[in-house]
């Protein structure tokens, strides 16, 4: 075995660059990864657990305690794919190479590689398999990689979701993936499969064709022999103005294709009859410049009138919508026509023979057809009425919440969880949840289990809070972020033949089982990550991604999809809250996540004591669970030093130092979160082991002394991996917890004990320190940076907080700043600086915008900030620019949403060269938490190439 002090790989180095790439690039890959089995949200890349895990398993060659023996294997291994020396140093070198390649997802099933991993972790745990433990398990990320190159795997979650998902993932495909299965036949007799895959492709065919059969009235096609693969509605709501009445379709935009070469979109004219309100009559037409195409008729809330023009606010539109339960559905008469509620605005359709889509407006057969939808949907209610209410409601019934900033759509009326589908919709996965539900009692369980996920992957398609993605002519998920919005313009799918989108989403299910390459079985239970059924001292490495303090309500929004699963597998012991039998949902109250912020009606009890307290019990089980010579890690990512404190207090709580930490970009720039924000790009994977429990106190003089002299070099190399903004900071963070987390406590010299919070404060002056000395003195030969830049850094370095007028000095103290660095204040007034009454005030990044730009351009800005118009188009620079000035320049085209031209600005930076990323960086880390500024430039920052 591994001598317990013996440093692991992963302590001492790791390929951050490479991993990054690596990682941020799987967001992309579809066919056959993991991700696509289920929605899971905030799961990690399956590259950056692998290389994690191989750094955790191997021992460091260069460390004296390494096993000879291991080192001789490992150097026969690893040549299978690269070159090694004879010396440790090399085998170090080629060890980090082969993570770095084993990481690209491509490499992760090539048996070459696969062969050198497994023989790794086997040669460095000869007697039995390391058993890798995660329990907050979610995706199954990290078990999954632990199956992958021959450890044993337990994963666990809170979450019966999750776990749902972890049975198929870690246990079926792996035992069942190549296992010859008896499935059902369409004739009532059974044959034998060929694995996993085929059974739920034949399977998926009967399913399918049943469901299709039961549904076909509802999903007609058109006469003409096209197929709509859309229906694309608005919600409406009625004009208040006086003499008006007009119906407002509620749409964000009336483009239906910006393809190139394939643009389409809607307008319309207004008719009045006599004695009626007026109508809104659109037609389809292909426009040939932006400005052809209709504004939308909603902004922020609030809808304008297309024939009157008024604006009506958004607290009437809300009170409208709440009237029709969130609007989504058509309001008929008796006979069928349609009164009022949601209007449909165009249909999507595909013709045979003929590439692309097609667009054309609705007709009666369509109103029709969601008529006949509503009145079957109304049957199946009554039926179940009638009965008695025996068993669950077949459309969910059970409440959606209200959580501040993540599900709005309640507050538009939308009060059960079924509220989120239109009647067709509901029809749909109703017809769908009882077929899977009946299926006969040979079907493998493993295939039933995949056919539950598989329908619920149809109702992320299938609900009225998915859009239509204009680019691409598709429809989007219910949860391209994590979050339930209202959405006033949605689209409501169907299948690539029409009808239900099951076959699609059972191809996707079946390609994940084709491309896993084999293991032994994992072990899953649902449980709670601090009372873990494990026996003491079983796990060998302890490695888990917890929740991110309160970025992610995952209990919440997994009851998407638990209220329709509890309906397919009636009873499943895994479909349930194991703490709280009455509860008709996920388990909350143990969730591990802070949310009294989110919602306090709730869970005001949930706040950041909840969240600390809960991470060291967790904490605290991890160690029990863990071997004496075992290792662990643990991941976070998270933009409030807030929700750093405390997760970090809650790993000292538990006993554990932190022994290395390593930034991995996990995202990708073009991921929603990122567009408009300064979300982090780097999930940062912190090193842990126990801490001895005769750790000495340290001295706090020390810990400052050596947190200075440490913390420019953590600097220098993150920034070398490509990591920058917010991100470069909660790196450093994450690196100085190796200095606090070593000593059972931190002592001043007269005897009191240092905070947590204490130190993560002088943490963060050390960060901005070294970016201070970036800007005024460049190390490596490095030229130091413009004066108005070096000025600006001085202003930020004094302040760090921010005025109602901004930020300001007396002017001799500005004086006694900027004239040791030989910086005249007179050359940068009215450019960077305004000078009254004896105070010196750094301009706002609104008057450096009519200092960059013009008056003119300054106002466009001005009004694209405050929403008022969306036109930027005559932005451009006024004269010669500094590197201050072209950072600043990026930031106010971030501000004012020209994201394409921040793009093309920081590649054409990059080109010139390292200056602008580097004041950047710097300037994200000087100023002050939680200002615009701040934002601005680490939203720049996520954009950078890596």
């Amino acid at each position: 075995m591994i001598p317990r002090e013996c440093r692991r790989l992963v302590e001492v180095d790791f390929p951050v660059a490479e991993v990054s790439r690596h990682a941020s690039r799987e967001k992309s890959i579809q066919h056959g990864h993991p991700s696509t089995l289920h929605r899971w949200w905030a799961r990690r890349p399956l590259a950056s657990c692998r290389a994690v895990l191989l750094g955790l398993l191997l021992p460091d060659p260069c460390d004296p305690l390494c096993p000879e023996w291991f080192k001789q294997k490992a150097r026969r291994l690893i040549m299978r794919v690269r070159c090694v020396g004879e010396d440790s140093e090399s085998l170090r070198r080629a060890l980090l190479g082969f993570i770095a390649d084993f990481s690209r997802w491509e490499n992760s099933a090539d048996p070459v590689f696969l062969g050198v991993a497994r023989g790794l972790v086997q040669a460095a745990y000869p007697d039995s398999p390391p058993l890798v433990v995660d329990p907050f398990a979610g995706g199954g990320s990290i078990p999954l990689e632990a199956l992958r190159v021959g450890c044993e795997a337990f994963g666990s979650d809170l979450n019966p979701v999750a776990c749902l998902i972890l049975k198929v993932l870690l246990e079926y495909i792996p035992r069942y993936g190549r296992d010859r299965l008896r499935i059902p036949t369409a004739n009532g007799g059974r044959e034998e499969v060929d694995g996993l895959a085929e059974a739920v492709r034949r399977v998926g065919t009967l399913v399918n064709a049943r469901v299709e059969r039961e549904l076909a009235e509802f999903y007609p096609p058109d006469p003409d022999g096209a197929i709509p693969i859309a229906y694309l509605w608005a919600r409406t709501v009625r004009c208040e103005a006086p003499n008006c009445g007009a119906e407002i379709p509620l749409a964000r935009s009336f483009w239906l294709s910006k393809r190139a070469g394939r643009r389409w979109a809607l307008r319309y004219r207004v008719e009045r009859p006599k004695g009626r309100p007026p109508e809104v009559v659109f037609e389809v037409f292909q426009p040939k410049t932006e400005a052809d195409v209709p504004k939308g008729t909603v902004s922020r809330g609030n809808a304008t009138c297309p024939a009157c023009e008024t604006v009506l606010r958004v607290e009437r539109v809300r009170a409208q919508l709440v009237q029709q339960r969130g609007g989504a559905d058509v309001a008929f008469d008796e006979k069928g026509q349609r009164i009022g509620g949601a209007r449909l605005l165009a249909v999507v359709t595909l013709r045979p023979g003929e590439q692309g889509r097609h667009y054309r407006l609705p007709t009666e057969r369509d109103y029709e057809a969601a008529w006949k939808a509503q009145q079957r949907l109304a049957d199946v209610i009554g039926k179940w009425k009638r009965g008695g209410k025996k068993g669950l409601c077949p459309v969910p019934d059970e409440p959606l919440p209200f959580v501040s900033g993540v599900f709005n759509a309640s507050l538009y009326g939308m009060r059960t969880w079924g509220d989120l589908f239109t009647a067709r919709q509901k029809l749909t996965l109703v017809t769908l949840t009882h077929v899977v539900r009946e299926l006969p009692a040979s079907v493998p369980e493993a295939v039933r289990l995949a056919m539950a996920l598989a329908v619920n992957k149809c109702a992320d398609y299938l609900s009225s809070l998915c859009f239509w993605n204009v680019s691409l002519e598709k429809s989007t998920q219910t949860f391209p972020r994590q979050v339930l919005p209202i959405v006033w313009d949605f689209v409501e799918a169907c299948g690539s033949s029409g009808g239900a989108p099951l076959a699609d989403q059972i191809g996707w299910i079946a390609r994940v089982v084709d491309t896993w390459p084999g293991s032994p079985a994992g072990r899953v239970q649902i449980a709670d990550a601090t009372e873990l059924p494990l026996p003491r001292s079983a796990a060998s490495i302890w490695f888990t991604d917890p929740p991110y303090y309160d970025a992610v309500p995952y209990a919440d929004l997994s009851d998407f999809f638990f209220v329709w699963l509890k309906r397919m597998l009636v009873g499943h012991p895994l479909l349930r809250d194991p703490f709280d039998p009455a509860n008709p949902l996920t388990p909350k109250e143990r969730e591990l996540c802070q949310m009294a912020r989110l919602d306090p009606g709730r869970n005001a009890h949930k706040g950041q004591v909840f969240f600390e307290e809960g991470m060291a019990r967790a904490f605290s089980e991890g160690r029990r669970v863990l071997r004496d010579d075992g290792i662990g890690t643990v991941i976070f990512a998270h933009k409030n030093p807030e929700g750093w404190e405390a997760f970090l207090s809650g790993l000292i709580r538990g006993g554990w130092t932190v022994t290395a930490s390593w930034p991995i970009t996990t995202e990708r720039w073009v991921r929603l979160r990122a567009r408009n924000s300064a979300a982090l790009a780097a999930s940062v994977h912190m090193v842990i082991r126990p801490r001895p429990k005769d750790a000495p106190a340290g001295d706090w003089s020390k810990v400052l002394r050596e947190l200075r002299r440490r913390v420019g070099g953590w600097m220098d190399r993150f920034q070398r991996e490509g990591i920058r903004g917010a991100d470069l900071v909660f790196a450093c963070t994450a690196r100085a917890m190796e200095i606090f987390s070593r000593y059972s406590r931190v002592e001043t010299g007269d005897g009191r004990r240092v905070t947590l919070a204490e130190f993560l404060e002088r943490v963060w002056e050390a960060v901005r320190r070294a970016a201070l000395q970036q800007v005024l003195a460049a190390a490596d030969g490095a030229r130091a940076l413009e004066d108005d830049a070096r000025l600006m850094a001085m202003f930020l370095w004094t302040l760090q907080r921010k005025a109602t007028s901004g930020y300001a000095l007396a002017h001799d103290v500005a004086h006694r700043f900027a004239q040791p660095l030989g910086i005249r204040l007179p050359e940068w007034e009215g450019r960077v600086i305004e000078t009254k009454n004896g105070v010196v005030r750094l301009l706002t990044i609104r008057e450096r915008a009519r200092v960059l730009f013009g008056r003119k351009g300054a106002d466009i800005v001005a009004h694209r900030i405050e929403g008022t118009t969306p036109g930027t188009a005559e932005l451009k620079v006024a004269r010669g620019a500094t590197t201050l000035d072209r950072v600043h320049t990026a930031m106010i085209l971030q501000a004012a949403g020209r994201t394409n031209a921040v793009q093309a600005m920081i590649r054409s930076e990059v080109e010139r060269g390292p200056d602008f990323l580097r004041l950047a960086n710097a300037l994200s880390a000087l100023y002050p938490r939680g200002s615009e500024e701040r934002r601005l430039v680490e939203a720049i920052l996520v954009a950078a190439p890596r």
